[in-house]
């Protein structure tokens, strides 16, 4: 079905990326390209400076090491860590890279998200391909 899938993963306990990752395995053709997106929100300048250094590069270590876990034993999947608001990057990412469906965990909505809007109903409404929301 889709040739070049994006998964955009977070590490919050109420996302299942596992039934992510199994749909984008389902939608793929033979030899497709999947990959697990990481975006990392900027930090506000007013509180970067207040952030250890020791702290910010653990942290990226341990995302770098997740991502790398979830390509393992997956044919043609890549791990790419992106900056920036997370459903401006995602579409982005996907936009510039000529992702054909982006497979995209989401949590119930609450009120605030009602209100505000979550990274998938955001991604949902701008991505110029399919997206294929997962709950």
């Amino acid at each position: 079905m889709y040739q070049n899938i994006a998964v955009p993963v977070s590490f919050d306990e109420d996302r299942d990326v596992a039934t992510a990752i199994g749909v984008a395995k389902a939608l793929a053709n033979q030899g497709a390209r999947i990959t697990f997106l990481h975006v990392v929100e900027n930090v506000p300048s007013y509180v970067v400076d207040l952030i250890p250094q020791q702290t910010i590069s653990a942290r990226t270590e341990e995302i770098d090491k997740r991502m790398k876990e979830l390509t393992a034993g997956i044919e043609n999947a890549t791990a790419a860590v992106i900056h920036g608001s997370a459903g401006r990057a995602i579409t982005q990412w996907a936009d510039e890279n000529e992702a054909d469906c982006i497979v995209i965990a989401s949590h119930r909505p609450v009120m605030s998200d009602m209100l505000l809007g979550s990274t998938a109903a955001w991604v949902v409404r701008h991505a110029d391909c399919a997206v294929h929301v997962v709950r």
